[in-house]
């Protein structure tokens, strides 16, 4: 088993990198190495408005979000990535709670952007030929992000420190394999986790599509029984109309089994995905319908290291899975308009096993715009409502924002 590793570790890995460059190369590859990398940024001004039909104020951010790196240029395929990541409450409005961090803890109604700064990646990288090796804290996202993601949504992205090795078998086939120790997730340091997890990913592509099969073993690190397996198969994919150029079809299905052993019981629910649509010149529309199933009420198909907030709604009502089980039903459609990009989006969710009060979970309407301008920037608008059932309060949220990046 790999052992326990952290920053200090990628840190003293880099040092050593340079030490062992140092001797085996002239100076002048290494510096060469050291100055000729590439410096990046990224920068997000955002406002989000939450309104909330629950006995807590509605709440307001206005933050920007700074994101700073550097990665060295390859020495004989090593390289070493630094980024520094900060949030900001800009002009006095932080009027929001977030829960973690104790931040105007149960006054006003949540937005999960707390003030930080923060090493948001630091590692060290081998790749050649068909084989990358990435050791320190990183980026991992798969397949979409359902499964495991950077929730890069939020201010605070999250990241894992983890040992990850990406083999390109060839042009079709390609593994993946990390460990991960910590996951740091998205209130600066306020809730990071150790843990026990081994993610493993093959995806296969054909003339038709992708054909994935992956295995999600997570656990976290606190002397309890309290493994989550997941093991499923997803095959995406899209064809173009025989009589026609303009007209492209896509489809999806995924299927995932999922046991949560605890000390008090072991539960098993299933996960289902599937979807179709057209896409005809600039107009998309899907339709798609996925299922989180439950074990009889008492348990419900987790994905705690998804990126949440790009599925079952942007209003973010269900980051976790109700003890019901969910069941989404969506309809989107999306286009171009203006010289920027739109997408509109009904949610109609309802439990996977319904009881006497918990059966229709509600609807949600999901509104964006996303427009780029001055060459260098985007500026967006977006727009979630959610009507609540079974005891669910009504929420509306809306936000502006405007990036940059290099």
């Amino acid at each position: 088993m790999i052992g326990k590793f952290n920053l200090l570790t990628v840190i003293t890995s880099a040092l050593i990198w340079a030490g062992a460059a140092s001797s085996a190369f002239a100076a002048d590859p290494v510096y060469e190495a050291l100055s000729s990398g590439k410096a990046t940024g990224n920068f997000n001004l955002r406002y989000e408005d939450v309104s909330q039909d629950n006995t807590v104020k509605d709440a307001s951010a206005f933050t920007l979000r700074t994101r700073l790196g550097y990665t060295t240029a390859e020495l004989e395929g090593w390289s070493v990535s630094f980024e520094l990541e900060d949030n900001r409450i800009v002009l006095g409005q932080g009027d929001y709670t977030v829960g973690p961090t104790g931040y105007n803890l149960g006054e006003y109604s949540v937005i999960a952007d707390p003030e930080f700064t923060e090493l948001d990646q630091a590692f060290v990288q081998y790749k050649k030929d068909k084989v990358t090796v990435k050791l320190g804290r990183q980026v991992i996202a798969l397949d979409g992000q359902r499964f495991v993601g950077h929730v890069g949504w939020r201010q605070d992205r999250q990241t894992f420190d983890a040992a990850t090795v990406i083999y390109a078998v060839n042009e079709k086939l390609k593994v993946q394999y990390s460990y991960l120790n910590q996951r740091n997730r998205i209130f600066g340091e306020a809730a990071d986790l150790d843990s026990k997890d081994h993610l493993l990913n093959l995806n296969y592509k054909t003339h038709f599509g992708v054909v994935t099969a992956y295995s999600y073993l997570l656990e976290v690190d606190n002397a309890t029984n309290n493994a989550l397996d997941t093991y499923g198969m997803s095959f995406k994919g899209k064809t173009t109309a025989a009589d026609t150029d303009d007209s492209t079809f896509v489809y999806a299905v995924e299927y995932a089994r999922q046991s949560n052993a605890s000390s008090n019981a072991d539960f098993d629910a299933d996960y289902l995905f599937a979807e179709i649509g057209v896409n005809l010149s600039s107009l998309t529309a899907k339709i798609a319908y996925e299922v989180l199933g439950s074990d009889d009420g008492k348990y419900a198909f987790a994905t705690p290291l998804a990126t949440l907030h790009k599925f079952n709604g942007w209003s973010d009502q269900f980051l976790g899975t109700p003890s019901q089980g969910l069941v989404d039903l969506i309809f989107t459609l999306s286009g171009k308009v203006g010289g920027g990009n739109w997408i509109a989006a009904y949610h109609d969710f309802s439990a996977d096993k319904p009881t006497q009060n918990v059966d229709d979970l509600g609807s949600e309407i999901n509104l964006q715009y996303v427009r780029p301008f001055a060459e260098h920037y985007t500026a967006a608008i977006k727009y979630a409502s959610y009507s609540g059932e079974s005891g669910r309060v009504d929420a509306d949220k809306i936000w502006l924002w405007v990036g940059t990046k290099f």
